[in-house]
């Protein structure tokens, strides 16, 4: 009787999570509108400035394979490989959080960041962490992994206003993100996760090094051809600022220090889809 009850328990608290987000129906259904960017809306209503997001869908198979493998080698190389939690970035983000005495990495998975930018806000609760672990498995179980890797890349965030992977690639690069290069895949991927307070476009070192450091993992993964190396060795990738657009950006922050290079400083063997 005893664990009848408290299965009616647990039950009721996941439909209670669970209720009012529509995650079946992703299978199916592309999102008009993700909680990210409802919280952009109110953000600039309240600062009293004008804020007009653009989202153009674009599926799996219309995106360059560049920017799919750059993703996942920046964002999440074992993607392929885990549920929607990867035990070992959690326990590297434990001791490195632990070691800084702050919360400066946070080794969550594509999964977990899909999760958060439809559905949750980014205050830190006890609940919304919550919300999100088990959203994160409702994600994992209802879809399979292609739909949720094409579902981060239409509703990611990418700069002001710019969100999706085709709508950043017009405002970069003036073009298709089926026709993104490899290194500006890299460029596109190595902002992330803070894109609001670098560009892909950026010409300083801190940026110049991510992307070299990533087109070398692409490289070393047999996803970037050789010609991108000279005599095998990384070359810094550059940008003609009179071919480019940067759209408006907030004021850069002091360039940090090493630890938000762990993203792509990794030498892990890169996930493959299957």
């Amino acid at each position: 009787m005893i664990r009848r009850f408290t299965f009616l328990v647990l039950l009721c608290f996941f439909i209670y999570l669970l209720w009012p987000y529509g995650v079946f129906n992703l299978r199916d259904e592309n999102p008009h509108t993700t909680s990210l960017i409802e919280l952009r809306k109110q953000e600039a209503h309240r600062k009293h400035i004008p804020f007009h997001p653009q989202m153009t869908w674009k599926y799996l198979n219309q995106i360059s394979p560049d920017m799919v493998h750059a993703i996942i080698l920046a964002e999440d190389d074992r993607f392929y490989e885990h549920h929607g939690f990867d035990l070992e970035q959690i326990q590297i983000a434990f001791e490195r959080n632990w070691k800084k005495k702050q919360y400066v990495y946070g080794g969550s998975t594509i999964t977990q960041q899909l999760a958060r930018t439809l559905f949750l806000r980014p205050h830190k609760s006890i609940l919304r962490k919550i919300k999100e672990a088990v959203l994160t498995v409702y994600l994992e179980t209802t879809l399979p992994k292609k739909r949720i890797l094409e579902l981060y890349l239409n509703v990611i965030e990418w700069g002001n206003g710019i969100f999706g992977v085709e709508t950043a690639s017009q405002a970069y690069f003036h073009k298709s993100s089926a026709d993104l290069t490899p290194d500006e895949a890299v460029a596109l991927a190595s902002v992330l996760p803070s894109p609001r307070r670098w560009s892909p476009v950026s010409e300083k070192a801190f940026m110049a090094r991510r992307r070299t450091q990533l087109l070398e993992r692409m490289q070393r993964a047999g996803y970037a051809p050789p010609s991108y190396f000279l005599d095998g060795e990384p070359t810094a990738i550059t940008f003609d600022p009179n071919m480019l657009s940067e759209p408006p950006h907030e004021a850069p922050a002091a360039e940090p220090d090493a630890t938000e290079e762990l993203i792509i400083d990794s030498t892990a063997p890169a996930a493959t889809a299957p």
